[in-house]
């Protein structure tokens, strides 16, 4: 039966130190600060911004939040976008997506100011992680995959790592990291011919691919580290990750709950890169 990995210890952690951290700053008359800015009225992107926002308050870091209308265009975004660039203010700026169609994200990308883009979309950030370069900043959540993965333990230089799915927001990323810190590691993608034979090659075993109880046992072996980045509702209306959790814990040696696992940590990065970018502006 596998060890549960839950969240909150982690984030506990970081907060303590980053709450030390702020206090001094305070101490000085300044402020962290991280503007936000959403389209829409997207449940998810709301129930992100609300966590978000509590946590940055509860550390001490200000929010700005800036909400526009669905429809806006996007030359109005741009005007948005460069308003939080160009506050000294604001330290950190935090895009919510995917941004509806009339707006093109591989055009955002290059606006956003890399030393304030705290959620690693800026091809800069990109850049700096692959090189890693720790002045540049990776995307949450799979900074948080990685935070987990330290706290508890685990050793993943030498180790094999499967990671399950390739996007931007956590695939690549993770791939990235892990092999940054010496995984050996294979992706799994929509084109992989075998996807379950490249997980129970992992040791360490990160999926991110938004598929409710995908990762079946069979897919796990004996004693893997497995890390569920996925939030899901299934047919019940409960949350629930990519793994099929209750089968997998029996031959797992570790795995992270869904709600509870990652996603509790990554809005304590989101922090921990607010007061990383108010430093290095600073």
């Amino acid at each position: 039966m596998a060890k549960v990995i839950k969240g909150k210890p982690v984030a506990d952690k970081i907060t303590e130190e980053l709450s030390k951290e702020i206090e001094k700053i305070r101490e000085q008359g300044e402020v962290p600060k991280l503007g936000t800015l959403r389209v829409g009225e997207r449940g998810d992107d709301i129930a992100y911004e609300r966590g978000a926002a509590n946590r940055m308050k509860k550390i001490g870091i200000d929010v700005e939040s800036v909400v526009l209308p669905q429809d806006i265009t996007q030359e109005d975004f741009i005007v948005e976008l460069e308003k939080l660039n160009n506050d000294s203010s604001v330290h950190g700026i935090l895009i919510f997506r995917p941004l509806p169609k009339q707006i093109d994200e591989s055009v955002i990308k290059y606006i956003i100011a890399a030393e304030k883009d705290i959620d690693g979309f800026s091809p800069v950030n990109v850049g700096k992680m692959a090189e890693g370069d720790p002045t540049g900043f990776n995307p949450c959540t799979p900074t948080a995959v990685m935070e987990m993965l330290d706290f508890y333990g685990v050793e993943i230089k030498g180790a094999d790592a499967s990671v399950i799915g390739s996007s931007m927001v956590v695939g690549k990323p993770a791939a990235m990291l892990l092999l940054n810190k010496k995984a050996t590691v294979t992706v799994a993608h929509s084109k992989t011919k075998d996807t379950a034979q490249v997980a129970r090659n992992g040791e360490i075993v990160v999926v991110g691919v938004g598929v409710p109880k995908l990762v079946k046992e069979d897919w796990i072996s004996d004693g893997a580290v497995v890390i569920d980045v996925g939030i899901n509702v299934d047919d019940e209306g409960n949350l629930c990750g990519d793994v099929d959790f209750e089968k997998v814990q029996e031959k797992a040696s570790m795995i992270t709950p869904v709600p509870g696992g990652v996603g509790s940590v990554t809005t304590t990065i989101l922090a921990k890169h607010v007061v990383k970018a108010y430093k290095q502006q600073n």
